[in-house]
């Protein structure tokens, strides 16, 4: 029932006597009279309570009233949102009512006192304007003549539950319940408890509605056995939550003792502030259900141990890891793919293949952000770009980027981190790296995978595996803290110079992109846009001081540097740049104009030589292509043929697949002896030495059968092969050419050394797609299936012209070549 339940059941009360002493003192209402909406009550007969007036039309209406003898049709709105309600949006019963006295408020509106006098319907609306005015029909209510045992059971029970709702809510009042037991008509008591219950406007209107005053009780009844339901439940909750407050001030009460005591032994007065504090923070950091299980254990533990023991230490360290640690915070990716790409653009050149791939992320990102984060892999040589590239792609996401360098690390805890029980112990640098960057969902670079080691400590790429997994990382468990962390919105971009050194299982994880090296006019491009920019900036000159065209560029590009990526030509020119601001801080004022001579002038003499710039190389000597994880690399392969028993050396560190291929020339030499002109036995005859000179290249790779039986064939016939020409792939017994990897990396090599031919697999003719346009025009890639197709354009008599046939030889073996000797013409082969 309502707060205001005593003064409302006191007022019906006076009603009752007023109408017992002599109903026809009642005051005559007019047939037509002013009307006024409410918004959400319902006035019920002899109910006496304030209301404030302020619409302009309720204004009127109030003085019109007070104009004439204070009569007024009060009507509830069926929507109380209405400002303005038409006919249309009152209630049709309402209640005419004595207005008993008026005041003015400050603001505007008035304040007056209203005594329900009797039910009424509007039967039609007069009038709308200055005031809604309408002819009413008074509703009056049958009398009850006498009470049966139903309705003496109705009156009990809406007085029994009346008193029960009061008891419920603490309401204990003589008064009230000596006014609700005086009441006996079903009527008088339907309106007196309706008035004081708290129901919806459409229920309270359904029974002012209803004329029968038994059925109406019974409709009380119903809203009463609801409300003492209501009251039950709001009991039960009242009093839950008072136990609660009382165990709250227990608890306090106790700690506050704890405080005392531990004062008094001289235990540090905030130990138990920390703990409070704490607890406050692992409730704002909100980690999943089994953290904060495990966190509120060690909590526990925590404050019944004293504060200074190694435990507690290890202990509130724990703590402040589980706080700290981004469980909920994460950035908000940027999804807008024109910007973007802007920005990838804007930090990098060329590189289509990663922007495509990573425009590709954004957009199926945008279309379903539920998804699992990519496992990048960027494969090429040093000084390309990949580390850089991954903080290009945290930029253009707008996420935050953490690089994790993986080169050395041997120790699995590194990954995973250390049991609690070790002194020590902390958690792995992935663990660590989230609570850096304060987001679960960063850009982390995992660097140099390549070169992870292992070693009695365990294996970091064995711990990597659960990393790198869209399918397990969502659950992944650091030994320290002993919980799941879900690394599933992580995007891992990982980072190698080569994958030969990469356990398979890691690899099957990783999406591998390759990022090869820069052709020559893709380093001037960097050089002019990034950076000669920066490194004028880094040694005090603005950039329009600094005059470098474009053919000084490509002379440092292409006589002081020869690598696939950027960091020597960034230093070449940073040189450059030093020397010119020495000149600035004498007092000579720019611009500086560089010039090719001035190139040599501040950097010496061109350290590049085009050796292999020649017409024809020597006889035995062919020049093959080789993969590093640099880069390519130019290979001069030579063999010497001599008189001897069939011995063959093999030189120059060859490792063993490198072996194998020689192995593998010499048998296919052999089987086409005839062909070639040589003597089938010319093994017996002959000592064969076969060496590499370049020391400082890797030579295990299975590419160089090719360029092998063409330096071998050359020794045997006494033929130069080409200078200007160069080749890579693999033989087989039979003489097929088989593909082999790092075709880009050999044409960029190929270019910078200014061959004009290379020679390569047939299979890898699918490759050339990944080759730029502008590479393309500046050499002439000659793709062959089987051996016998090389020689024809390896031995060709000057560049440009039509390869001759394979040269014929007579059956004696052939003494190479004198130093300066003029090569001889190439000849014909016999028949095969």
């Amino acid at each position: 029932m309502n707060d205001n339940t005593l003064e409302n059941v006191l007022v019906l009360a006076d009603g009752d006597s007023k109408e017992d002493d002599g109903q026809n003192q009642k005051p005559k209402i007019p047939a037509e009279v002013p009307v006024l909406p409410v918004r959400d009550i319902v006035v019920f007969n002899y109910m006496i309570l304030p209301l404030f007036v302020g619409r302009e039309k309720s204004v009127a209406a109030v003085e019109a009233a007070l104009a004439g003898d204070r009569h007024i049709l009060i009507l509830t709105q069926k929507d109380e949102n209405v400002d303005e309600p038409g006919t249309g949006d009152l209630y049709e019963v309402g209640t005419v009512g004595l207005i008993m006295r008026m005041l003015k408020m400050p603001d505007g509106r008035l304040k007056i006192l209203v005594q329900g006098l009797s039910r009424a319907r509007a039967a039609e609306f007069t009038a709308q304007e200055p005031a809604l005015t309408a002819r009413i029909e008074l509703i009056e209510e049958p009398q009850v003549a006498e009470l049966t045992s139903e309705h003496e059971a109705l009156v009990r029970a809406a007085k029994e539950q009346s008193e029960q709702i009061m008891n419920l809510r603490g309401i204990s009042s003589p008064d009230i319940m000596g006014v609700l037991s005086s009441v006996d008509d079903p009527g008088r008591l339907a309106d007196l408890v309706a008035s004081n219950l708290r129901m919806k406007v459409a229920d309270a209107q359904g029974i002012l509605a209803c004329v029968d005053p038994i059925e109406r009780l019974r409709l009380v009844n119903t809203q009463l056995a609801k409300e003492v339901e209501v009251a039950a439940m709001q009991a039960k909750i009242q009093g839950m939550a008072k136990e609660g407050m009382d165990k709250a001030q227990k608890d306090y009460f106790l700690r506050e003792q704890m405080k005392a005591i531990r004062r008094e032994l001289g235990d540090g007065a905030d130990d138990a502030e920390e703990l409070d504090e704490l607890r406050a923070a692992l409730a704002k950091a909100a980690p999943p259900e089994e953290v904060m299980r495990e966190a509120e254990k060690q909590l526990k533990r925590l404050a019944s141990m004293h504060q200074d023991s190694s435990e507690a230490t290890v202990i509130r360290t724990y703590l402040d890891w589980i706080v700290e640690l981004p469980w909920n915070r994460q950035t908000r990716d940027r999804l807008d793919i024109g910007k973007a790409e802007k920005i990838l653009d804007e930090d990098h050149y060329d590189l289509s293949k990663v922007k495509e791939r990573i425009l590709e992320y954004l957009s199926v990102r945008k279309l379903n952000p539920k998804m699992k984060g990519p496992i990048l892999c960027f494969v090429g040589p040093p000084g390309v770009g990949k580390t850089s590239l991954g903080r290009s792609i945290a930029r253009a996401l707008g996420r935050k980027f953490h690089r994790m360098s993986l080169g050395g690390m041997r120790d699995e805890a590194e990954i995973r981190g250390h049991r609690r029980t070790y002194i020590g112990a902390m958690p792995g640098r992935i663990i660590q790296g989230l609570k850096q960057t304060g987001s679960r969902n960063p850009v982390f670079m995992l660097d140099e995978i390549d070169k992870l080691g292992a070693d009695f400590r365990g294996d970091p790429s064995s711990a990597l595996l659960e990393v790198l997994d869209p399918e397990q990382n969502n659950s992944f468990t650091d030994h320290y803290m002993n919980a799941p962390f879900d690394l599933s919105k992580v995007m891992f971009i990982c980072t190698a110079n080569t994958l030969d050194t990469v356990p398979a299982p890691l690899l099957d994880r990783m999406e591998t992109i390759r990022i090869p090296g820069y052709t020559e006019h893709e380093k001037i491009k960097i050089a002019r846009r990034y950076l000669l920019p920066r490194q004028a900036a880094e040694n005090g000159l603005r950039l329009r001081e600094l005059q470098l065209s474009d053919p000084v560029l490509a002379k440092i590009v292409r006589e002081y540097t020869r690598e696939a990526g950027l960091r020597n030509l960034e230093r070449e020119v940073g040189s450059i740049c030093r020397k010119l601001a020495r000149r600035k801080a004498e007092g000579q004022k720019g611009p500086f104009r560089v010039t090719a001579a001035a190139v040599e002038k501040f950097l010496g003499p061109p350290r590049m030589r085009d050796d292999a710039l020649e017409a024809s190389l020597p006889p035995g000597v062919a020049l093959g292509l080789a993969w590093t994880p640099f880069g390519g690399e130019i290979l001069h392969i030579e063999v010497q043929a001599m008189p001897g028993k069939g011995k063959l050396t093999l030189t120059g560190q060859l490792g063993e697949v490198m072996k194998e291929s020689a192995q593998a020339a010499l048998s296919y030499a052999r089987a086409r002896a005839r062909q070639f002109g040589l003597d089938p036995e010319f093994t017996e005859k002959m000592d064969i030495h076969i060496h590499v000179p370049a020391g400082a290249t890797p030579k295990d790779g299975p590419s160089a059968g090719v360029t092998l039986v063409t330096a071998l064939v050359s020794a045997l016939t006494d033929t130069p092969v080409c200078g200007d020409v160069c080749m890579t792939g693999e033989v087989t017994l039979r003489g097929r050419v088989l593909p082999v990897g790092g075709i880009k990396e050999k044409i960029l090599a190929a270019v910078a050394h200014g061959m004009t031919t290379v020679i390569i697999p047939k299979d890898n003719e699918h490759n050339l797609v990944d080759i730029p346009a502008e590479l393309r025009r500046r050499i002439t890639v000659r793709p062959v299936e089987l051996i016998d197709e090389v020689w024809p354009l390896a031995c060709r008599s000057e560049p440009g012209a039509d390869a001759p046939a394979a040269p014929k030889a007579p059956a004696k073996a052939r003494t190479p070549a004198k130093a300066g000797a003029k090569p001889r013409a190439p000849r014909k082969p016999a028949a095969s």
